[in-house]
């Protein structure tokens, strides 16, 4: 009974999706308020109704409601109730409801909190977001039912794939989908400027809170998954280029160069077609990302689904929603008046500079990524695009990037004086050439690449505190008065500050992670010590132990660096008892300098025990870095002049930098 009403419930959600669409374009063309007033209710009612679906989902996997086949497929009665609950979305059927329900809850928000929107223009985002919904909503009923019956029922079920079986499906999928589908918002901005013909500072207000909210999420969640494949996979990796992983990394970077463009639109009134550019660009490519998984194109730990039929469906979507976009783009954006002029020296030509970069290194990932995939299809060949490309082509675009963001935001609106923006950097420069220096005197093997990134990261360090200096006065006011300033600073200045000086500890992390980790394989006796990254390790043997529905063989080792006391490590090899798959979990100890990363393989005997020891050198700098970058967002997020939006439209009609762009 349950599932069956979950079902309805995902029915009648389309039906008030149908509502939602037509109510609010005819509303807006029309001036109609009635009918602008019930597309927002059939937003609400689209949201609460999927929400049913998702709960009566949930319900049935909590209970190991063995006779819907989504649950029989991915869960069983052993199975601990946070991976029972986080079960819900780890497979694709479940995932997509999970997709819709994040799509109407941003569609439900803008029609909750966008009161300071024009009435037209707020009518029309929402019913591009129920026109998206329409679509993932079809694709569900038709293509992936989550409740479909299984006659008889078994008495239990399949289980969960054990790389799953994590309390990272509890958060990264969420976060993931959070960021990937609050994109659609700034897409659906995007469409109903193009319709209304009107892009201005306003606007870019009004869509720069929707995509930070979206790019913090996704930064996160991203950073997770990186985390998640680390400590699991077993290989102590944490980021591989793996087509999925590019799926997600796409659309961040195209939304950062979003997120820059925006600011330009509100401050100068420029960039206002290729900002509108990025937005559907953005949400194209977490279109283009939900393909890859979901198609059966990618054999992917990440890949949910199979089903070629399904992958079609979802091709056609994409062609609908992105050639829509773009054709509507192709035909209106000629017509849209250009904003204020500036050269390429200033922040404003820094800026575009950012976006240039960040877009072609979005193409070269794009490239890298399909390319395999179009020549298999072309003629069957299969090719394999790595890490080699990627660092090939994407680290050089970053480069410039970097040093760039260090010069960018001293740079003045309009025109700047380059030669007196590098010599506030002088003491920033210095200390990039003595560490450069000293990384390379001392870090061996590998220390040019090393000495030349833990210079750069120095170099916008100093690019940061300088730019936060100038802001407050420091040297140039009393020390009271510049604690004022400090303190007085908004918080969107202090959230690009976080964000950009999060960038330069990952920076340092990926760059020691990549050129210094230090690898040991060994096959050890118990009682046995070797030695990595300047620990010593003893092996004490094996003990068995069993799980709620694993059996799991520990290598118990103990561990010390120097004279320090030591301490132990449990590292496990899993076997589950539904359908034998095998995971690793690997020992870690975590300490500022790195982590110390064991894993075990498979037992000999007579000759010992497979045991690969590992050094990652500064690799929780990594999450460190993301996670301040992260904040940023979220201080930024929190700036009163975000979160109230723009004032109505009348308010602003006589302010400078308000002007619309009309169509004509």
């Amino acid at each position: 009974m349950i599932a069956e009403l979950g079902h309805f419930a995902l029915a009648l959600a389309l039906a008030f999706a149908l509502a939602q669409a037509a109510f609010g374009f005819a509303g807006a063309s029309r001036g109609l308020a009635d009918w602008m007033s019930a597309s927002r209710v059939a937003a609400f009612m689209q949201f609460a109704l999927i929400a049913v679906a998702f709960g009566a989902l949930t319900y049935s996997y909590v209970t190991s409601d063995f006779s819907v086949k989504n649950v029989v497929e991915n869960s069983n009665s052993l199975k601990p109730m946070i991976y029972k609950i986080s079960g819900v979305w780890g497979n694709h059927e479940g995932s997509m409801v999970l997709w819709v329900l994040v799509l109407a809850l941003f569609g439900s928000a803008v029609a909750l909190f966008g009161r300071n929107l024009p009435p037209s223009l707020r009518s029309r985002v929402i019913a591009v977001q129920a026109l998206i919904g329409i679509g993932f909503l079809l694709f569900i009923l038709l293509t992936s039912n989550p409740f479909e019956r299984v006659f008889p029922a078994p008495p239990d079920g399949r289980d969960l794939n054990p790389l799953l079986q994590d309390p990272g499906l509890a958060i990264h999928p969420p976060m993931l989908y959070v960021g990937y589908v609050g994109f659609s918002i700034a897409f659906s901005f995007a469409i109903a400027a193009l319709i209304e013909g009107k892009v201005d500072a306003a606007w870019a207000r009004w869509v720069r809170p929707w995509t930070l909210l979206a790019w913090s999420f996704l930064t996160g969640g991203i950073a997770l998954g990186s985390w998640w494949a680390y400590y699991e996979l077993g290989w102590g990796g944490w980021w591989y280029w793996d087509p999925v992983e590019n799926a997600s990394f796409m659309p961040w970077l195209v939304g950062t160069a979003l997120l820059h463009s925006s600011i330009v639109v509100e401050k100068r009134d420029s960039l206002k077609s290729w900002t509108v550019l990025l937005a559907i660009l953005t949400f194209s490519l977490s279109l283009i990302g939900t393909f890859l998984v979901r198609s059966g194109v990618l054999t992917s730990v990440h890949a949910f689904a199979t089903d070629p039929d399904r992958g079609v469906f979802i091709l056609g979507l994409l062609c609908i929603a992105i050639g829509g976009g773009l054709g509507l783009y192709a035909w209106r954006a000629p017509k849209m008046q250009g904003g204020g002029m500036f050269q390429p020296i200033s922040r404003e030509g820094s800026l575009l500079l950012n976006n240039l970069l960040l877009t072609t290194a979005a193409a070269t990932v794009l490239l890298g990524t399909l390319y395999p995939l179009v020549l298999e299809g072309i003629n069957g060949s299969k090719i394999s695009v790595g890490p080699p490309y990627f660092n090939a082509t994407f680290v050089p675009l970053m480069v410039p990037l970097i040093a760039a963001l260090a010069v960018g935001p001293l740079l003045s609106w309009k025109r700047a004086d380059l030669d007196g923006v590098l010599g506030r950097l002088k003491a920033t420069a210095g200390a990039t050439i003595v560490t450069f220096i000293i990384v390379l005197w001392t870090a061996g093997e590998k220390a040019v690449w090393g000495a030349f990134g833990i210079g750069i990261a120095v170099w916008l360090t100093g690019g940061v505190l300088t730019q936060l200096a100038d802001r407050v006065g420091l040297g140039k006011r009393p020390l009271s008065e510049v604690g004022q300033r400090l303190i007085g600073l908004p918080r969107s200045a202090w959230g690009m500050t976080f964000a950009h000086f999060g960038l330069a500890i990952f920076i340092v992390g990926a760059t020691a992670m990549s050129l210094w980790q230090e690898e040991e394989i060994l096959v050890m006796q118990s009682g046995q010590t070797a030695k990595v990254g300047g620990y010593e390790v003893t092996f004490n043997g094996i003990q068995d132990k069993r799980g709620p529905n694993y059996v799991a063989m520990r290598g118990l080792f103990e561990a010390k660096r120097g004279k320090s006391t030591p301490f132990k490590l449990i590292a496990e090899k899993r076997r589950y008892v539904v359908g034998g798959q095998e995971t690793t979990e690997a020992a870690i100890h975590n300490s500022w300098r790195g982590d110390l990363y064991i894993v075990i393989g498979n037992a000999d005997e007579d000759a010992g025990q497979t045991v690969r020891l590992y050094f990652m050198p500064l690799v929780n700098w990594i999450w460190l870095g993301t996670l301040v970058m992260v904040l940023g967002g979220f201080i930024s997020l929190s700036d009163r002049r975000l979160r109230i939006g723009a004032p109505a439209r009348k308010s602003i009609s006589g302010q400078r930098g308000a002007k619309t762009a009309p169509v004509e």
